[in-house]
């Protein structure tokens, strides 16, 4: 999302390379250009205005030590300018009570049920026990949608197809929890294409009959500053507690992650970065702000393959790989293993320098499925010994998967390398999973 953003800073900061220096005249065209990125981004013009002025005069105070060049120093100070502006520090959600109420908010489109789910699957994970309630009346299949992605993360869904009232449906939902020992109850409301006074009077009246221990308004980041507009819209009658920004993995330009905190005074708690269920992450501000500066997010990238990557699986390919045993089986499970982290260019972004080398490459988990046709089209016998792939193999292989000898070839020679590779490495004890992708 932040793509264009973080290009454009980047080229900010490199118009003091070479500088010994940081003075007024060199810093403000830097600081200029800085501007521009961030209304270029969509950011509010007085944030961005206020970001600006914050960084130059903060800059105009420093005195560049010898071992730190004017442009790192700019980048500090500019990473720290955009952490303060978006949160400083997380903001946990409020569980506290026997019974913990979410009421979830938002307009129609702005992936609100499919969050619902996610966060259910998310605190599941955490050993909490989890139920959905389906209050949305209005939309068609509203209802069916939330029962069928409840059935997805394997949690209980709530509802009540007949009832008109979504406010007793949303007690009604609270009674069932609270008898089946539930801790916690997500509560979907119902979206419109627009802000309307029904809208916000039934949201309102469900909040007041309710009264939920957090209330969490889901924003399409895609929608740039017209969703900082309506989040404020929403704040001014539900004075609600945190904001979800969703579809960040789409073709955004960031505005809305920016300027949201800084107009709407209300942090943002979570950010969606894909459909996938397990696509779903806790907004941490200084992460947010590294990713950005193309410092990548190595913390992030490691939990969320601790949570895509099984303990015991992670231990049954240790172990094939110190005997070199690892074959395409197991290739293939590691695969959707790393599809389920999210985006591979995604992925990629959070490794510190690695965001810029796929800046302007067309990756995504898409670009898998030639290597998965290949090992598809392979037998039983083939995938468990890759060593047995002989001319004539590889040739019937190229021909069941629809791609090149060439091609096949080459994913032979791959594998083969990432083998050795592997088991060279495999004495390395880390809390990473390994992650086969990495090797090419």
């Amino acid at each position: 999302m932040f793509e264009n953003l973080s290009s454009k800073l980047d080229k900010a900061f490199k118009t003091l390379k070479g500088q010994g220096r940081i003075t007024e005249i060199n810093v403000a065209q830097t600081v200029k250009e800085i501007r521009r990125a961030l209304i270029d981004a969509d950011v509010n013009y007085k944030v961005a205005k206020s970001v600006t002025d914050n960084v130059l005069q903060t800059a105009l105070g420093k005195e560049v030590l010898i071992a730190v060049k004017p442009g790192e120093l700019l980048t500090k100070i500019v990473f720290d300018e955009l952490t303060q502006l978006m949160g400083s520090e997380k903001v946990d959600i409020n569980l506290k009570g026997d019974l913990a109420v979410i009421l979830v908010a938002g307009l129609q489109g702005s992936g609100k049920t499919t969050f619902c789910s996610k966060l259910a699957l998310m605190l599941k994970k955490q050993g909490r026990s989890v139920m959905l309630a389906a209050c949305d009346i209005y939309r068609p299949a509203a209802i069916n949608q939330l029962q069928v992605l409840g059935e997805q993360v394997g949690v209980d869904v709530y509802a009540e197809p007949d009832n008109k009232d979504a406010v007793q449906i949303a007690i009604n939902a609270m009674a069932k929890a609270k008898s089946l020992g539930r801790k916690i109850l997500i509560v979907d409301t119902a979206g419109r294409l627009a802000v309307d006074e029904q809208m916000m009077q039934e949201i309102a009246n469900v909040k007041a009959a309710i009264k939920p221990s957090e209330t969490l308004f889901v924003v399409d980041a895609m929608t740039g500053q017209d969703a900082v507009n309506t989040a404020k819209a929403f704040n001014d009658r539900l004075n609600f507690d945190g904001v979800v920004l969703t579809k960040l993995d789409g073709d955004s330009r960031g505005g809305a992650a920016l300027s949201i905190r800084a107009v709407v005074e209300k942090p943002i708690k979570y950010i969606g970065t894909g459909e996938k269920p397990e696509a779903l992450d806790v907004f941490y501000p200084d992460r947010m702000a590294q990713r950005i500066l193309g410092m990548g997010d190595v913390i992030s990238l490691v939990e969320r393959a601790q949570q895509a990557f099984d303990e015991d699986e992670s231990k049954r390919i240790n172990k094939k790989i110190q005997q070199n045993k690892f074959d395409f089986n197991d290739f293939l499970s590691q695969l959707d293993q790393v599809k389920k982290m999210g985006n591979i260019k995604d992925l990629i972004g959070m490794i510190p320098g690695a965001g810029k080398l796929v800046a302007d490459v067309d990756l995504d988990n898409s670009s898998f499925k030639p290597i998965e046709a290949i090992i598809q089209s392979m037998t039983q016998y083939e995938r468990a010994n890759p060593d047995s792939i002989n001319g004539s193999r590889r040739k019937r292989i190229a021909a069941g998967s629809g791609r090149s000898v060439q091609e096949v070839n080459n994913l032979l020679k791959q594998f083969d390398e990432m083998r050795k590779m592997m088991r060279k490495f495999s004495g390395l004890q880390g809390k990473m999973p390994k992650l086969p992708f990495m090797g090419k």
